[in-house]
């Protein structure tokens, strides 16, 4: 089985890859669209919706396929990796709002009014009273988000980006050793989440720390 070990590894650097960067662009966008759904600002909580319901309601795969043979015909051609970074991101991002604002949502009321009462602004209020308590909370939902993530990152074969999933394709096609193959992305897939699950634990302890 060990000798199927470095053509699979080729494909690892791209699923990693993905997951990071789709990580990235999905946390940051889960922040300002949570944050975006709580605003006082109609228009603003309008447009934050749309976008979640939208790539809530839809697949990550007809995403992939939209971004990747639409965008062209109205004239913006992304490389492969944009479009998994894209889809995986907005896709990550639309689903960890809902963490993001329930989370903020869960902190007691008092907690906003004793802010309110020691005079701290709206920034202060969300950054040192709320978020904090509120990071705790999310952490273990963003760590299963996190996960589905690197699983789907293997839609992105899909659109011809030679991840992980689709080295292992080729290579059974090529050797038809179709177990073996399939047994080594199993391990290497459980290896993967199994250290996303891991870091997530570190984050949460972190967090907790000096809190009772």
């Amino acid at each position: 089985m060990f000798e199927l070990l470095p053509a699979l590894l080729r494909g690892l650097g791209v699923t990693v890859q993905l997951t990071v960067l789709g990580s990235i662009l999905g946390f940051i966008l889960a922040f300002l669209t949570g944050l975006a759904r709580l605003s006082r600002y109609s228009p603003v909580r309008f447009i934050a919706a749309c976008y979640v319901e939208v790539f809530r309601g839809s697949s990550l795969l007809v995403q992939l396929f939209w971004m990747f043979y639409a965008l062209p015909f109205f004239g913006i051609r992304l490389p492969g990796l944009a479009v998994g970074v894209l889809a995986l991101g907005m896709n990550f991002g639309a689903y960890g709002s809902e963490i993001v604002r329930s989370s903020i949502l869960a902190i007691p009321q008092g907690q906003t009014e004793a802010a309110i009462a020691l005079n701290f602004t709206p920034f202060q209020r969300l950054w040192r009273i709320i978020l904090p308590q509120a990071w705790l909370i999310m952490i273990p939902s963003f760590g299963n988000l996190l996960i589905e993530l690197l699983k789907g990152t293997s839609l992105v074969s899909l659109i011809t980006l030679t991840d992980l999933a689709f080295q292992g394709a080729l290579l059974r096609e090529t050797t038809g050793r179709t177990i073996e193959i399939y047994s080594l992305l199993l391990i290497i897939y459980f290896i993967l989440a199994f250290f996303i699950t891991l870091s997530m634990r570190w984050l949460e302890r972190l967090a907790a720390v000096g809190r009772s």
